[in-house]
């Protein structure tokens, strides 16, 4: 029992350290995702931004052309400012020139409020594709291919104003990943941000461990498995060996009674002080006999269930009528039957009871059925055996008005050596091994056995050939 609580205890601990380990190895991979997907969306911010910009340059472009008439009126230094424009081009010249005057100030708000409108003209609703391919090409460089959602929203308006698909608008808001975006360069105070959610974000990290989550399920299986087979064969050793002892026991008492009669026939046959006649010399003869046969039939009892042990049991199989067969059994347990003032009935209710089978172990089969009927029952032994046909099959039933079998114990009777516990009462005799015989006699003709039964109440084995 020690060992098997060590066992038990060591067993546990390598299945959570097992856990443990996943589970940093699954914290690690998201730990891993998190900043592949920061260093990916980092660049598609930066992608937009270009865009953006490339943009706006456009725009000025195309207004300043359109109110050029408008700019020469100003002051010399913004006519010099525009005639410089067309040599402006990274973000922070433009940033400077829309801090130098006021009419790039009135262009920077017209173009603000542009990348805010929640309808078609909105700089992101008319980028939306492109914004999307950016994404997920930026997140296949990193070897992410999960499925995700993208959206703009906008802390000036308070709102949402572009969703990839609008299915996942409070997940959004909640579980993204937020960036921040530079619309119009530094100049813009409160910069729309890009949200990104994916939706099955814990599933796909898993699926990246998935070959060590299998060959870790794999090993836990292989653990209990063998964990389960060794504790179920210490476990089946010892009560074999409990069993084997309790059958020696049995053996030596069983061996010892008719030994210790045959012995004392003998003395008496040769003590001359005792009168013989021919009456005493029978009767002598007859106890030896008795007993010796007896003996005999233990003897081939025990060698039988060690050759149907070893599968070396061979059966000489003929037609046989299982009328016949019982009505031979019967008769052999008559004068045992007689002994405990009981009574047999044999009801035969089948019309087809021709079968192949062997002759002899068919009768050993059904004699060791009325051999328990006997042994175990306390008050005058009434049996009956019916046979019927159900279809194709050939039934035999044996009832008894025993002291029953109990349901925790059915289930053991047919295992070899096994005897149901009397508690101190040792009434009954034998090995343990008739039922097992019986059963396996009846698998080797491809029929089954079974027993229904309680305590107090006698059993019924019924036994189920096929006639085909």
């Amino acid at each position: 029992m020690l060992f098997v609580l060590l066992v038990t205890a060591a067993t546990i601990g390598l299945m959570v350290i097992q856990v443990y380990w996943i589970r940093d190895a699954v914290k690690l991979k998201q730990a891993v995702f998190v900043r592949d997907v920061k260093q990916a969306v980092n660049q598609v911010v930066f992608e937009i931004d270009k865009i953006k910009l490339e943009e706006r340059v456009k725009e000025q472009r195309r207004y300043y052309e359109e109110n050029l008439g408008l700019f020469r009126t100003y002051d010399s230094i913004n006519q010099v400012l525009y005639q410089n424009y067309k040599n402006l081009r990274s973000i922070n010249d433009i940033d400077r020139f829309m801090r130098s005057t006021d009419m790039a100030s009135k262009m920077y708000k017209q173009l603000t409020f542009s990348y805010n409108r929640q309808e078609p003209g909105n700089f992101y609703y008319n980028n939306k594709t492109l914004i999307d391919s950016l994404i997920a090409r930026s997140l296949k460089s990193k070897q992410i291919h999960a499925s995700f959602e993208f959206g703009i929203f906008s802390p000036a308006t308070n709102s949402m104003i572009l969703q990839k698909t609008g299915k996942y608008p409070k997940e959004l808001l909640s579980e993204s990943f937020v960036f921040d975006l530079s619309p119009m360069g530094s100049l813009f105070a409160y910069p729309n941000k890009l949200f990104l959610y994916f939706p099955n974000e814990k599933t796909y990290i898993i699926s990246q461990l998935w070959v060590m989550l299998i060959v870790s399920v794999l090993l836990f299986l292989i653990i209990i498995a063998a964990f389960s087979f060794s504790t179920y064969t210490i476990f089946r050793q010892k009560r074999l060996s409990e069993m084997k002892n309790d059958f020696i026991n049995n053996m030596t008492h069983e061996f010892k009674t008719p030994i210790s009669t045959i012995s004392l026939a003998c003395e008496a046959l040769k003590d001359t002080d005792i009168p013989k006649n021919e009456a005493i010399y029978d009767s002598y003869i007859g106890m030896i006999n008795e007993e010796n046969s007896r003996l005999s039939s233990m003897a081939e009892q025990i060698l039988q269930t060690a050759v149907i042990d070893k599968g070396q049991l061979r059966l000489r199989k003929e037609m046989l009528n299982m009328d016949d067969i019982i009505r031979a059994a019967m008769a052999s347990k008559s004068m045992a039957l007689s002994g405990k003032n009981g009574t047999m009935d044999f009801r035969a209710e089948a019309t087809a009871t021709m079968m192949s089978g062997d002759k002899v172990h068919l009768t050993n089969l059904i004699i060791n059925l009325l051999d328990n009927a006997i042994k175990y029952c306390i008050e005058p032994p009434k049996i009956v055996i019916y046979t019927e046909n159900k279809g194709h099959l050939l039934l035999i039933k044996v009832q008894d008005n025993g002291i029953g079998i109990s349901k925790a114990n059915r289930k053991k009777i047919f295992e070899k050596l096994y005897r149901v516990p009397t508690g101190n009462i040792h009434n009954f005799k034998g090995f343990g091994l008739g039922l097992s015989y019986a059963k396996a006699i009846v698998e080797l003709h491809d029929g089954q056995i079974f027993v229904d039964s309680e305590l107090d109440k006698g059993s019924t084995f019924t036994i189920q050939f096929s006639l085909n």
